[in-house]
């Protein structure tokens, strides 16, 4: 019911990510491999990534990011404001992916559907 996310996004997070909607925000982006860690030590300080997690989940979240930034208008306005901030698109795309996976996350767990906010 959420625009951007089709039968195959659906059944694939469901089939491959059965705590869905049982674990807070943090803890299921981390599942999925969406949550950033930082490479540091002592004063040198690198990149954040992204990475570990369940793989599938993050190349379906991905294309379903992509189509949902097209076409829900508030992942659409979520994404056009990281990217009017000065962040790279695929920086905003990431984002746009824990967002969708989070509201997803609580629709499951709160048994509600989607409602344009």
């Amino acid at each position: 019911s959420v625009p951007g996310v089709g039968p195959a996004t659906a059944r694939t997070l469901l089939a491959e990510m059965p705590e869905l909607g049982s674990l807070d925000r943090r803890q299921i982006a981390s599942l999925a491999g969406l949550a950033p860690w930082t490479r540091q030590s002592g004063a040198w300080r690198g990149k954040s990534f992204i990475g570990g997690g369940r793989g599938k989940v993050r190349a379906v979240l991905f294309m379903a990011a992509l189509v949902a930034s097209r076409h829900n208008p508030v992942l659409k306005a979520f994404r056009d404001r990281l990217v009017a901030a000065g962040k790279p698109k695929i920086v905003a795309v990431v984002a746009t992916m824990r967002k969708l996976l989070t509201i997803l996350n609580a629709i499951i767990r709160d048994e509600k559907p989607w409602q344009n906010a």
